[in-house]
């Protein structure tokens, strides 16, 4: 079996974390991205920023990987944030409506005040009106 085309790199600050994923996460490459999220609650992160900005592709394998490590994260009382996510989990997270979940504000950059305006993350695909079957197969307008 070759290997993962998925590289990690991992920055710590305290209890935040910089995990940057470099090349593309599949089925093949999504238990690495588990194995990454869940080091960094076990260690004691509580604050986990995922840049995606090297990944080329990304699938629902990805997607799922996701969700379960921001679920986890969440249960320790923490936050995992996506932030640049590649245009195939763009779409994704827009098919799904799971985005909300898991975009979020750059790390290194403080939160907004209680009360301001919401700071824009990375922007996402518009939304797509026809039916999914259509999208799928690419016949999308």
């Amino acid at each position: 079996m070759p290997l993962p085309q998925l590289t990690v790199y991992r920055h710590d600050r305290k209890k935040r974390a910089l995990v940057t994923l470099a090349g593309e996460i599949d089925l093949e490459s999504a238990p690495l991205v588990r194995a990454a999220l869940a080091r960094c609650l076990s260690d004691g992160i509580r604050t986990i920023d995922v840049d995606l900005t090297p990944v080329t592709f990304c699938d629902c394998s990805g997607l799922n990987a996701f969700l379960q490590a921001a679920q986890k994260t969440a249960e320790t009382g923490g936050a995992l944030r996506l932030h640049h996510p590649p245009p195939t989990l763009g779409l994704i997270l827009d098919l799904t409506g799971s985005g909300f979940m898991l975009l979020g504000v750059p790390f290194g950059y403080p939160s907004p005040p209680l009360g301001s305006a919401p700071v824009p993350t990375a922007q996402a695909p518009p939304r797509r009106t026809g039916p999914v079957a259509s999208l799928l197969s690419g016949d999308a307008r």
